[in-house]
């Protein structure tokens, strides 16, 4: 999910830059989301990785 999140947000910065702002902007916002998803998950997978591991120890 974060190599999406990078791959969007490299392709929105091209688009930007080439003048296509308002569709730089969404592939931008897209990336966000998917990054911030990802940093979530990865949370959440990392605290239920701890509990898992107290109660089998």
């Amino acid at each position: 999910m974060i190599k999406w999140a990078i791959i969007l947000a490299v392709v929105g910065l091209v688009l930007a830059v080439l003048g296509f702002g308002g569709l730089g902007g969404a592939f931008i916002e897209i990336a966000k989301i998917l990054f911030w998803l990802a940093i979530i998950i990865a949370v959440i997978l990392f605290v239920l990785g701890l509990t898992v591991y107290k109660k089998v120890t």
